[in-house]
């Protein structure tokens, strides 16, 4: 079996030594610097010849330079003898635009997918995964589907009580329920309409009673923000004692944090992004599967 070593891309070096010491093998960070002009110059810090090369990489923020660092990054790596690449992509950009919403748009997750055969294998954390049901439907390498929902599971039963699981859609409600299901609390689904990225009509059903009760609102990924603050001012009206908005993607884009904390909501994240919410370690769920 070939030794392991572990790179962490420029959005994911903490995220990287964890994973590094639990799978017990060598960590570095890619060195990635850039021309004047903008080109991106990359090094890999160790030797990789012979060896499974772990990237440890989430395509948030700059999702469009992170993928140039990843595609350079594996290429190089293989160039140089590396045995096998595996790619670990914590957050997967680009799985959103599944189909062509308009007329001769780009459903740019086929596309990404196909440029990330520059590795063997890649992994990723609860990709959003709407209109296709499977990573094997769009990625022509080995590609696996991680769960965040027992790591979140655990942190609800250790640090919240009396709760009821909210999913904000029929989308979240997977996660929600599932869950729900591992900690034997009650969850519901609210009906949401999307109308553009930012302008979103979330409808409480008003026969669920949040009277006293922690209300835990969970989606995949907290973006705007928009879906989880309509419900959060709904609920509040209708009794809940406090209210919990838990992503295993906290993107946070546009102030959505700051929005949220401002309206009462405790904020937690997974830690496959970096951010300030992101007390949720998947390090352990990575490195089982890697193992």
């Amino acid at each position: 079996m070939a030794k392991k070593v572990v790179f962490g891309g420029t959005n994911s070096q903490d995220l990287g030594r964890r994973i590094a010491r639990k799978i017990k093998a060598p960590y570095s960070s890619l060195v990635v610097k850039h021309f004047p002009d903008g080109e991106t110059n990359l090094r890999l810090p160790k030797d990789v010849k012979g060896k499974e090369v772990i990237l440890v990489e989430s395509m948030h923020p700059d999702p469009n330079e992170i993928m140039i660092e990843i595609i350079f990054a594996s290429r190089t790596a293989k160039e140089l003898g590396a045995k096998k690449v595996t790619i670990v992509a914590p957050y997967l950009a680009y799985m959103r635009q599944d189909k062509r919403f308009h007329s001769r748009e780009c459903k740019s997750n086929t596309i990404m997918s196909a440029l990330m055969t520059c590795g063997d294998r890649i992994m990723t954390v609860d990709p959003h995964l709407h209109r296709i049901s499977s990573l094997s439907e769009i990625f022509d390498i080995p590609a696996k589907r991680l769960s965040a929902n027992d790591a979140i599971a655990e942190y609800i039963k250790k640090n919240i009580k009396n709760e009821v699981i909210v999913g904000p859609d029929s989308e979240s409600y997977q996660w929600a329920r599932a869950i729900a299901d591992k900690i034997n609390v009650h969850a519901t689904v609210l009906k949401k309409k999307r109308y553009t990225s930012r302008h979103v009509r979330i409808k409480v059903k008003s026969d669920i009673d949040f009277r006293g009760k922690n209300v835990v609102i969970v989606d995949d990924i907290i973006s705007t923000g928009h879906t989880m603050i309509e419900p959060i001012k709904q609920i509040k009206k209708m009794g809940a004692k406090k209210i919990y908005c838990i992503g295993v993607h906290g993107l946070f884009v546009e102030g959505a944090l700051k929005r949220l904390k401002k309206i009462g909501a405790k904020v937690i994240t997974t830690n496959t992004i970096p951010n300030p919410a992101s007390r949720i370690d998947l390090s352990g769920t990575i490195a089982k599967a890697l193992k």
